[in-house]
């Protein structure tokens, strides 16, 4: 055989003759054997944008069969060598280290972790697939440690028509799991494992991993066909038994783990899914049912922890997050705490001093209504104590805070933030007046609002209704229907009070919200003088302490949409099953896994850590929110009656919303509303990149239609998500078919916006704009007051106190924004969207790496034009006096609590 291959541009293959090592080299970059890294010339852009890049390791076909003449050139059996990459469960440990090494040299000689290739071909003789020599791993071999793993060197022996390695079979004989982050042969061959290896105590089996090129079902060499269908089949289980934190099983159940009936009646809660209450499933955990109620499942505990798969766990770093935010959180609590119990709960508010802010100042002044800080001693050194803990352990305060907001928001913010806010997806246009309801009237009263033209036509600026509505004036925030049929029931909760609202906007020469009239109701069972009572900008001291409070029931209504339904619902649970779909059904070699696989890091262990502490019975978020105990058959009525797949991606919720309109000659072929409507101006520029990925990657795979309808796996995933994901809605006509390129660039594309911009949106910003109670409180307690009630004359005397004590106490406010502090944050591993660490898998497709790597310069782009919106003068819903800038989609982030930053993925 002559000393050098010559293959197919680009890439040519060299033999280097002091070795049998290999040397790739391409007209327009080069490959670093020994540093394993691959850096593009001038004539390709540079990799950098993309930190913590795996191996790039090419792996065409041409190459590998380059290998295999080398392969054939020797007599006898050929050694392979390999870099095996570990992390350990407690990396940097000395205490660890020890034991290991104690561990190594005391087991017998049947220990170690042993490794076996698996060529792409077929033993004729056997029909199984080859196989080379076991290689055995100690880890008492010589390694080099690096940050966060070592890397061990282990010889592999092969026959010399072994043919290709395709896949890797790999069993540890040691007491503890480990961490394999990959295996590389020769440099050639990459296996990014990313996956817990179990001990021999707890499984028995090898685990296969297969080679990064990426493959269609069709498309999988001979070798590997078996092995790739049962790892999927082992993946799926059998759907029964306990689930043990080491398993790798990726199963359906529904939502039967809220509630624990074994504590009581007041914590029994309904299954959600599966009967009258439909709803998205989960993933299944198998514990056993509680003894009062067969139906529901016995919560976790200490021999039953709470399981996910074994790779979905959070990593060391994420873990170390969450335990310092409880921390935090705690001591960020004494001193409020300590407040309230010595001057009492009623009189007394922490709240940001505005001016300061402004200063980049994070005093925090202590409000009181009977006394000045600096004439209480007491108070002041409190103050002092908790300005301190606060700087220590970096307790920021709320970030986007108005000046005067203890009173509730001002009109501008309380506009602003419907477009610009936590929550800026609920503002629709308004198209019908009087807006009618769709509730069953018999039970619910008169469909027709009491909102009439003579409430707001003088605030129209000279036009009237129906001139108004035709040209894009009016807007609304209407949670009457969804809000109306639980009224009752949460009103009759101790300590909640609440209203069904509508609240109008007029859109201002500006391009500002103005809020106009709030409609607020109550169900017939709750009438007092009426059942809906109409409020209006204030013309004196009682209507503004009235619209005031109007305002904090509609902030309260907005808090619970934007946590149950827009945030858990509609992210949360309703992405779930897309993923536990993608792991049943989905290869790891399947190129759409590999595009989804890190849009799914954490979202399963996120969802079953919300069901243990925060949406379950008593939990966060029942706790804090004013549907209490009712939070997830409030959700479930949202997935029942409005939730639509096919609706869920940006541009479509745009006009469904009536926000935008399609229109070829604008950008994203949409013609906005609202011109400066910063949500969805920032949140176009992150769909329009991923849209943009998601196609050439789509056409590169699935240059035919054909290819698409004949892929089993992809045709098995999107069915399953449909049909036992979403079982309840399967049936639903608006589902999308899967029959083309372009349907599957529209899906792929809706779950990684919904997962990753629409998350940001929806999670990041809870503390910065929520953590303060008066201008988001996310429950009230008393309803307005009105002149039959018995305190009516107290309101009048004393609308301030009135005010405060509407809202939730002060020990409530302090623990509400400790929560959403440690839930806001950002953890040291967080991975951004335009970052990947596993851009070996497409190493010999440029194609898809320069994809990948215009994605990346696109995220950067966007952080720099959303700068550049945020300073413009002429966009005053993000710039200019009293606004705030629009930083929840700013790509990239720094660990804490930063009001910005798309990660990858769900993880919070």
């Amino acid at each position: 055989m002559a000393a050098a291959t010559v293959l197919a541009n680009p890439f040519t293959l060299r033999k280097n003759s002091s070795s049998a090592r290999l040397s790739l080299f391409d007209t327009n970059g080069y490959y670093h054997h020994r540093t394993h890294k691959f850096a593009f010339r001038p004539s390709l852009p540079k990799m950098r944008p993309i930190r913590r890049t795996t191996c790039m390791t090419l792996v065409a076909a041409p190459v590998l069969n380059g290998v295999q003449g080398i392969m054939q050139e020797k007599s006898g059996m050929v050694d392979l060598t390999a870099l095996v990459k570990v992390k350990f469960s407690k990396a940097g440990s000395v205490k660890e280290l020890i034991r290991r090494s104690v561990e190594a040299a005391t087991s017998s000689v049947e220990g170690g972790v042993v490794l076996q290739l698996v060529s792409k071909d077929v033993d004729p003789e056997t029909k199984k697939a080859k196989l080379s020599q076991e290689a055995v791993l100690h880890w008492s071999s010589s390694s080099k440690a690096e940050a966060e793993h070592r890397t061990y060197e282990v010889n592999f022996k092969i026959d010399p028509n072994f043919g290709l390695p395709g896949a890797i079979y790999v069993h540890s004989r040691h007491q503890d799991e480990f961490f394999l982050m990959s295996v590389s042969v020769e440099g050639i061959v990459h296996f990014a494992c990313r996956s817990w290896i179990q001990p021999l105590t707890v499984d028995s089996e090898s685990r296969v991993f297969f080679c990064d090129k990426a493959c269609l079902p069709s498309q999988t060499p001979t070798g590997l066909i078996e092995l790739r269908q049962r790892e999927l089949k082992d993946l799926r289980g059998d759907g029964k038994g306990l689930r043990l934190p080491s398993d790798r099983i990726y199963d359906y159940d529904v939502y039967n783990d809220l509630g624990n009936p074994d504590k009581g009646t007041d914590y029994a809660r309904p299954t959600l899914g599966g009967g009258n209450d439909p709803y998205p499933r989960r993933c299944r955990s198998g514990r056993p049912p509680t003894t009062t109620d067969v139906s529901a499942e016995s919560p976790p505990s200490p021999s039953l922890p709470a399981y996910v798969p074994r790779d979905e766990e959070y990593g060391e770093q994420k873990k170390e997050f969450m335990s310092h935010g409880r921390k935090n959180a705690i001591l960020g609590n004494i001193i409020p705490l300590l407040i309230a119990k010595i001057f009492g709960e009623k009189n007394f508010y922490v709240a940001v001093d505005a001016d300061n802010q402004h200063k980049n100042k994070s005093k925090m002044t202590i409000v009181s209504l009977d006394k000045l800080l600096d004439k209480n001693p007491i108070l002041k050194i409190l103050s002092n104590i908790q300005e301190a803990i606060e700087r220590m352990f970096k307790l920021d305060p709320p970030k986007y805070i108005s000046k005067d907001a203890i009173w509730g928001l001002p009109d501008d913010e309380f506009g602003r933030r419907v477009l610009a806010g936590v929550n800026p997806v609920s503002i629709e246009k308004l198209k019908v007046f009087p807006p009618v309801s769709k509730l069953d009237p018999s039970i619910y009263g008169p469909q027709e609002s009491a909102l009439k033209e003579e409430h707001i036509v003088s605030l129209l600026e000279g036009m009237s209704v129906q001139q108004a509505m035709g040209e894009d004036k009016l807007f609304v925030l209407d949670y009457h229907d969804i809000y109306l049929p639980y009224v009752d029931r949460i009103n009759s909760i101790e300590g909640r009070k609440t209203y069904a609202t509508r609240t109008i906007f007029f859109l201002t020469p500006y391009g500002s919200l103005k809020p106009i009239a709030i409609e607020l109701s109550l169900p017939l069972a709750e009438q007092r003088a009426s059942s809906k009572l109409v409020l209006t900008p204030p013309t004196d001291g009682t209507a503004y302490w009235l619209w005031q409070l109007g305002k904090e029931h509609v902030c309260s209504n907005d808090a619970a949409i934007q946590t149950l339904i827009n945030h858990w619902l509609r992210i949360h649970a309703s992405m779930e099953p897309f993923f536990i779909a993608a792991h049943r059904n989905l290869s790891v070699m399947h190129p759409i896994f590999k595009l989804l696989d890190p849009h799914m890091r954490y979202i399963m262990k996120t969802n079953s850590f919300s069901r243990d502490i925060l949406i379950n019975a008593g939990g966060m978020i029942e706790t804090f929110h004013a549907p209490a105990k009712y939070c997830m058959e409030f959700s479930c009525s949202a997935y029942r009656d409005w939730w639509r797949f096919d609706l869920e991606g940006l541009p479509a919720d745009l006009i469904r919303r009536g926000m935008a309109v399609p229109d070829s000659t604008y950008p994203y072929g949409l013609r906005l509303n609202i011109d400066d409507y910063p949500y969805a101006q920032d949140g176009l520029l992150i769909w329009s990149a991923i849209e943009n990925l998601v196609t050439k990657y789509v056409n590169h795979y699935y240059p035919e239609a054909i290819l698409v309808q004949d892929d089993t796996e992809l045709q098995a995933w999107y069915n399953e998500s449909v049909n036992k994901g979403h079982a309840d809605l399967s049936n639903a006509a608006w589902w999308p078919k899967l029959s083309t390129p372009k349907d599957l660039i529209n899906i792929l594309t809706t779950i990684i916006w919904t997962v990753t911009g629409q998350h940001a949106v929806m999670n990041f910003g809870q503390h910065p704009y929520g953590a303060y109670i008066p201008a988001r409180p996310p429950f009230m307690r008393r309803l307005l007051p009105s002149e039959n009630d018995p305190d009516y004359e107290h309101f009048l005397a004393n609308p301030q106190e009135y005010f405060l004590s509407s809202l939730p106490t002060f020990t409530q406010a302090a623990q509400f924004a400790a929560i959403l502090h440690t839930g806001s944050g950002h953890s040291p591993d967080e991975e951004y969207i335009g970052e990947r660490n596993d851009l070996s898998s497409w190493a010999s497709e440029p194609e898809i790496l320069e994809a990948f790597y215009e994605f990346s310069l696109d995220t950067k782009a966007i952080a720099q034009e959303i700068a550049r919106r945020n300073s413009d003068p002429r966009l005053r819903n993000r710039c200019g006096a009293g606004a705030f800038p629009f930083e929840l989609l700013i790509p990239s982030s720094g660990s804490g609590t930063t009001s910005r930053g798309v990660p990858n993925s769900v993880t919070a």
